[in-house]
């Protein structure tokens, strides 16, 4: 396809077509539950439907619109669904994590890269707009770790890391092939209060919190200097939300947009726990996902975010660790 059908292609889809009918893969994940939850608040509950594999729903997931089963693999299954429900817009969040990646990385490929291939595929049928996200992952030893730059070494120690590379790469192909209106983020560490995280390097900062309402204690898998960017779930929701309903038109990145919120270290969030729970208290027993969290940015640059589409977090690390105690509290006491 040469490059004037390419922008015809593109022209279709700066158009104002607005998003009607979403599918949101791998919706009983971590950030998949809650994002199916706030789609479901905008676009109206019939209007989104939840994709799982095996893990049990909420019975809120389940009873606030519909729910269908299927591998993200099995793409004759796929298109019924999309077919089915109409869909005009897809959330392609299943995937294998990092932690989990390491220990079975056969699988880690073959879910994270044939079900995104499967994905774009129905998309480039049925011209379907695509959220497919990238992660932190992406990077590697040699990349910069300060402020890590939009466009640098993209050299990955982890399965989850290489399929992360991959998926950027081939959504852009498939935006620059074939018109698909594909974008994605680059997912720092998410913390919630809500779904506990599947897998990733990043959980001992959502477990700590756990860990120090339960029992006063923690101990955590990386060391105390441990810097990595976080992000708090109502900033990855709007994010990811805020990306997908930008015009086209603004965007001159698509599948791989740097996304900050704060950076801090493990010593420091326990120390932001401290403030609220002066008795607890946290060790260190680092394990095989130092090495991967060493493999990582401490900090982002993120300004092709807030250029091209306005990004703007609203949670650092005192207002999010004093709303995670705070619903935390109410969640373990229910």
């Amino acid at each position: 396809m040469n490059e004037n059908v390419r922008t015809d292609r593109m022209g279709d889809y700066m158009s104002d077509r607005k998003i009607e009918k979403i599918l949101v893969t791998g919706s009983v994940g971590q950030i998949g539950s809650e994002l199916t939850e706030e789609l479901r608040n905008r676009y109206g509950s019939d209007n989104v439907v939840a994709m799982g594999r095996r893990t049990k729903p909420s019975e809120e997931l389940l009873n606030s619109g519909p729910f269908v089963w299927c591998d993200i693999t099995d793409r004759d299954k796929l298109n019924i669904i999309v077919d089915e429900y109409e869909v005009d817009t897809i959330f392609h969040m299943a995937a294998i994590l990092s932690a989990v990646g390491e220990k079975n990385p056969q699988l880690a490929y073959r879910v994270n890269m044939n079900g995104l291939y499967n994905i774009l595929e129905i998309a480039r049928e049925r011209e379907l707009r695509i959220f497919g996200p990238s992660s932190i992952a992406a990077f590697g030893p040699e990349t910069p770790r300060d402020n890590t730059p939009q466009e640098t070494v993209l050299r990955p120690r982890t399965m989850y890391g290489v399929t992360k590379v991959a998926g950027e790469l081939l959504c852009d192909y498939y935006f620059n092939r074939f018109g698909v209106d594909v974008r994605g983020l680059r997912y720092p560490g998410i913390i919630s209060y809500k779904t506990l995280p599947g897998g990733g390097t990043t959980d001992y900062a959502v477990a700590i919190y756990y860990e120090a309402i339960k029992h006063g204690r923690y101990t955590c898998f990386v060391g105390p200097e441990t810097m990595l960017p976080m992000m708090y779930m109502p900033d990855c929701i709007k994010a990811t939300i805020d990306i997908m309903e930008a015009p086209l038109e603004n965007l001159v990145h698509h599948s791989d947009f740097n996304v900050g919120a704060m950076s801090f270290s493990a010593r420091e969030l326990a120390a932001s726990i401290k403030e609220f729970i002066p008795e607890f208290e946290c060790s260190y027993e680092p394990d095989f996902r130092q090495a991967i969290a060493d493999s990582w940015p401490k900090s982002v640059d993120d300004s092709a975010a807030r250029n091209e589409w306005g990004w703007v977090p609203q949670y650092d690390l005192p207002a999010m660790t004093e709303d995670m105690l705070y619903n935390l509290r109410i969640k373990l006491a229910e």
